[in-house]
């Protein structure tokens, strides 16, 4: 099951850096727009769900290790991977209905045009699904699971334990840091959509915040790797023994050409003794 998470992890982490060029490069017709806008909206959701999933898995593996030998299966795996999948298709479609292009006067940028009637509602209906899938649903699952780990860890006799609660910290630290900031302003912005803050002293630091609070949460689709792949020595030591095999045999390859080429050289650089 680890290994089915992590490679719907890697696969929706990869789906969303790859939509990130094309925000930075626009989009000059209305199905380019849309099939942007919902890979990232699709990248988006489940890569905080595939992270979450993680988690969970992560808790039954330590915390509950014998009971949970009969879930943690390919086949469950697969069933939650398959699951996650289609909330992240539904939590993208409207977005993805919406996505039009707007003409500027410097250029045509790609953004949700909701129809006048309903703006308010739709507005307030995004801003709520990212605050339930981040903030209230994602982030206590992330926390209580990793809890509950580390007081499992710090009762055990391992000499490894600490390497492992240093991981832990580090996986839960990165989350917040990344995601909650981002979810703070989106939920200031929904206050405001209700005309709590609605004032226009409010409205520019927010809407500045913002747009660094997206950078750091979209960096985490880059971390993932560093702190769920490269950091294990499961990954690690196949990874090295991979590498070094590459380079020898690459090496050895090499030698050999390069000898050749030498014993070619010398060859037709020896005089030829003439029959005369």
């Amino acid at each position: 099951m680890t290994d089915v998470c992590l490679l719907n992890l890697a696969l929706s982490d990869l789906l969303l850096a790859a939509s990130l060029p094309f925000w930075t490069y626009g989009s000059q017709n209305l199905p380019s727009c849309k099939l942007i806008t919902g890979i990232y909206q699709f990248g988006f959701y489940s890569g905080t769900l595939f992270v979450t999933l993680m988690s969970v898995d992560c808790y039954l593996a330590i915390v509950h290790a014998v009971t949970a030998m009969r879930t943690r299966t390919l086949r469950y795996g697969i069933i939650a991977s398959i699951a996650i999948w289609a909330i992240s298709i539904i939590m993208a479609l409207p977005p993805v209905v919406f996505a039009s292009l707007e003409t500027n006067e410097e250029d045509i940028q790609c953004q949700p045009i909701y129809p006048t009637e309903s703006e308010r509602i739709w507005k307030m209906q995004k801003n709520f699904t990212e605050n339930t899938i981040g903030l209230v649903t994602c982030l206590p699952v992330i926390v209580f699971c990793y809890v509950m780990i580390l007081m499992v860890l710090s009762k055990a006799r391992n000499s490894k334990k600490n390497k492992a609660m240093k991981l832990i910290f580090t996986i839960v630290c990165v989350f917040v840091v990344c995601w909650v900031p981002y979810n703070v302003l989106v939920l200031l912005q929904t206050l405001q959509l209700f005309d709590i803050m609605n004032n226009c002293t409010a409205a520019a630091p927010i809407s500045t915040a913002m747009s660094y609070a997206e950078i750091i949460a979209l960096s985490h689709c880059c971390v993932n790797p560093v702190i769920y792949a490269f950091v294990g020595e499961k990954f690690r030591k196949p990874l090295k023994g991979i590498l070094t095999r590459y380079l020898c045999i690459r090496y050895r390859s090499t030698g050999t050409v390069s000898q050749r080429e030498t014993t070619e050289g010398e060859t037709s650089n020896t005089p030829v003794q003439s029959d005369y």
